[in-house]
């Protein structure tokens, strides 16, 4: 019941959030409009306006996954891409509510769950493109990808060309970034092949022949 409540005012809130901001009185207004009790707007927003955010972010993710996974499937680049260019298309019309989420987010106080939300976000990103990779690589690409995003979020807030064309113009140039990673683990893959495994190095320092 939490989540579809937590959608619901989610709706209601981001046509408030550019007016009365990332606050407790926009949580109020939005679950007035939608005939949500105080107790189910607890139960819902557990940490009130942090919990906006989240359920912001994460409403986010979870419809570029849904998007996505209905596609055709394409080569790495491309799914990178969309994934990127999807999860930012989804926030174009609430992109006064996505500015004053941002700031909210760019507070000190904040710093903490920016970093967990974006971290979310990457991982739903290589996810949905295909990437089940739990080696050395997985923070790597992770975090390569969140500088990726990040800069092309900020292009884009203050981007005006039409269709977001800049954009996506910034958004090519950086990807090569983030493809960079997948050449270099395969490249680390072929090296790692060659090398004895844990546990012979252990046993060896050790003193034991394995």
């Amino acid at each position: 019941m939490s989540d579809a409540i937590r959608d619901r005012v989610l709706t209601a809130a981001l046509a408030e959030i550019p007016v009365t901001g990332v606050s407790d009185a926009t949580l109020a207004l939005a679950a007035e409009k939608c005939g949500i009790s105080k107790r189910e707007l607890g139960d819902a927003f557990p940490q009130g306006p942090v919990s906006l955010v989240e359920a912001f972010s994460h409403w986010a993710d979870r419809r570029m996954t849904e998007i996505l996974s209905l596609q055709d499937k394409q080569r790495m680049r491309d799914r990178i891409t969309s994934a990127v260019r999807t999860r930012i298309e989804l926030m174009t019309s609430h992109k006064d509510a996505t500015r004053r989420v941002t700031a909210f987010l760019a507070q000190p106080q904040h710093a903490g769950l920016a970093a967990k939300l974006m971290m979310g976000s990457v991982d739903a990103m290589w996810r949905v493109a295909g990437d089940r990779s739990s080696d050395f690589s997985y923070y790597t690409k992770r975090a390569t990808l969140g500088g990726v995003y990040g800069a092309t979020f900020a292009y884009w807030l203050s981007d005006s060309s039409e269709g977001n064309a800049a954009t996506w113009m910034f958004l090519n140039h950086r990807i090569d970034n983030v493809m960079s990673i997948e050449k270099f683990k395969g490249t680390a893959r072929q090296a790692m092949a060659k090398l004895p495994g844990p546990l012979k190095i252990f046993d060896a320092l050790r003193g034991r022949p394995r």
